[in-house]
This record gives structure tokens, C-alpha cells and sequence, in this order.
């Protein structure tokens, strides 16, 4: 992995308020393991500033009650609700063989059948149906692709790039469009 890439933050979890007056607060993790998130030392802004340092967590509800090095007033924790919290990438442990985080995606060049370069992977959204593929075209615009082994059956990190199956099917233009029949 290129240094550049070791270097981007990623996003593993958010604050979520104060718990409490005693100086604790809550955190939402992101991760796969949800209490992995503690697992990467401290927690960053968006800009690399440490936010949080957690000394010990326990589970709450749907979150974590954190006790945090930092000592902030309830009031400063709570203005801070909705804070993105980051770690930096080279703090996550490899991927397997195989196995790759999906963050690792951004930037790869997109092939449409395996041969004809077509553009590059802008982001990886989920707008609640499972991931998508947003796909920055060559020829300009940009498309959605869903992230499933049949519409994307080749990620290949090393060489970084991913094959699409069928990506003219995904850039259909509106008038292009079947339209349902009418009664």
C-alpha cells in the first residue's frame, strides 16, 4: 500500500454526547467488531486532531460509555455530538488474502468487461440497500453501480482495479430507458 494511502484517515465511528457529569461520553462504533473500535489507539477529527482517548469503555445501548483521558465539561462533549471520529489508515490491521476494507476501493480504476479502462471509483455509498459504486466516468458524468459479486465480479487491490460485468447496462442514458407499457 502506497504511503499516501497509509496516511488517509478513516472514519470508525462518532460521538454521540456526553454521559452523564462525570466527564464520560458515548460513542458509536462503525466497525465490524463493535468494540474494535477501541483497538486503534486514539480517535481523530476529520483534521488528525486527537478528539478522544479512551482509558476504558463499556457497553451501552447502542453505543459505548467511554471514560476519556481528555477532561472536557458535559456541555463541550455534548457541542461536539455528531463528531466523525477517525484513525489512520495504516493503524488497521492487513487484510486478509481475499479480503480488502472497502475504503481501499476509493480510487481504483474501473474496467467495464475486463478490458477498456472506464473510469475510477469515486466513493463507495449505502443509501440502505447495500453498497453502491459511484464510478467518476472517463468520458465525464458519473454512475452507480451495485457493489455485488455479479455486477462486480473482479476486485483486484494489487493491480488496483475492479471489473464491472456489464457497465453498459449501468450507463443507459434516461431516453434510452425502457419505459413499462402502456395499459
Amino acid at each position: 500500500m502506497s504511503k499516501t494511502a497509509d496516511n488517509r484517515l478513516i472514519v470508525v465511528g462518532v460521538l454521540k454526547g456526553a454521559h452523564g457529569v462525570r466527564g464520560d461520553v458515548r460513542v458509536r462504533s462503525f466497525t465490524a467488531d463493535p468494540e474494535a473500535v477501541f483497538d486503534f489507539g486514539p480517535l481523530l477529527d476529520e483534521a488528525g486532531k486527537v478528539v478522544l482517548t479512551p482509558k476504558s469503555a463499556r457497553p451501552g445501548k447502542d453505543h459505548f460509555i467511554v471514560r476519556p483521558k481528555e477532561q472536557k465539561q458535559k456541555e463541550d462533549w455534548d457541542a461536539m455530538r455528531g463528531t466523525l471520529l477517525y484513525v489512520p489508515r495504516a493503524s488497521l490491521p492487513e487484510a486478509d488474502e481475499d479480503e480488502f476494507y472497502i475504503e481501499d476501493l476509493v480510487g481504483l480504476d474501473v474496467y467495464g468487461g475486463g478490458s477498456e479502462r472506464a473510469g475510477r471509483v469515486r466513493a463507495v455509498q449505502d443509501f440502505g440497500a447495500g453498497d453502491l459504486l459511484e464510478i467518476d466516468l472517463t468520458g465525464g458524468g458519473s454512475i452507480f453501480v451495485p457493489f455485488t459479486l455479479a455486477d462486480v465480479p473482479v476486485v483486484d487491490i494489487a493491480a488496483r482495479r475492479v471489473v464491472v460485468a456489464t457497465l453498459d447496462e449501468w450507463m443507459a442514458a434516461p431516453d434510452e430507458e425502457e419505459t413499462p407499457p402502456e395499459a
